[in-house]
């Protein structure tokens, strides 16, 4: 299977970096022909342009800052993205890539004659999320109403193969993580990621 990692942190020693390579690594024993994508890495500019911006509402979206971004999400065969969420959702540079890649033309098709988008990720047929949170689970959910969760679920997903396969998997509390369940959560993603 050809699954693209996307991954958004600054800093290479942070625990969501281990994540990330536990996830390629996993993907590539197991046979899989992955796209590891490290947004900060890269130097990806997360900042939408004019000309994508005044052309985002029709079907003639400029996608051409983005392209080779593009051109990979449409040949893969499914997502997988890793990240923190911060202030209960994704890092700014990550919101970039989703604004700038996953625009008209590439997720999705706008239809002007009744204002909706047909999805056009119909080649992702699995769509996972590896994460963390520094607040406890009840916060997130009770407090917070898990918006991160939200976008990506009920906004994202919906774009893919109606029969997609996905997984969310988040660390919560991680202000107050230990050695052990930082471990803990590493051996269930390396689980989930080895069933794949």
């Amino acid at each position: 299977m050809r699954i693209q990692v996307v991954h958004c942190h600054p800093l290479t020693d942070s625990y969501d970096h281990a994540l990330f390579r536990a996830i390629v690594e996993m993907l590539e024993t197991n046979g899989h022909e992955v796209v590891a994508t490290d947004l900060y890495r890269e130097g990806f500019q997360p900042a939408m342009t004019e000309p994508e911006r005044r052309s985002y509402m029709g079907n003639a979206y400029d996608a051409s800052g983005i392209a080779g971004y593009a051109a990979t999400l449409k040949r893969m065969e499914g997502v997988i993205l890793c990240f923190p969420h911060w202030w209960f959702s994704m890092p700014a540079m990550l919101k970039g890539w989703v604004d700038r890649v996953w625009g008209p033309g590439v997720a999705f098709t706008y239809r002007s004659d009744d204002n909706h988008l047909e999805p056009a990720l119909r080649n992702i047929k699995l769509f996972g999320v590896v994460t963390s949170y520094g607040s406890p689970w009840w916060i997130v959910h009770l407090f917070a109403g898990n918006a991160g969760y939200k976008v990506l679920m009920r906004g994202m997903k919906p774009l893919c193969a109606k029969d997609v396969r996905s997984f969310y998997l988040a660390h919560y509390d991680m202000d107050h993580s230990t050695a052990r369940s930082r471990e803990a959560f590493l051996r269930k993603v390396r689980t989930a990621v080895s069933q794949l």
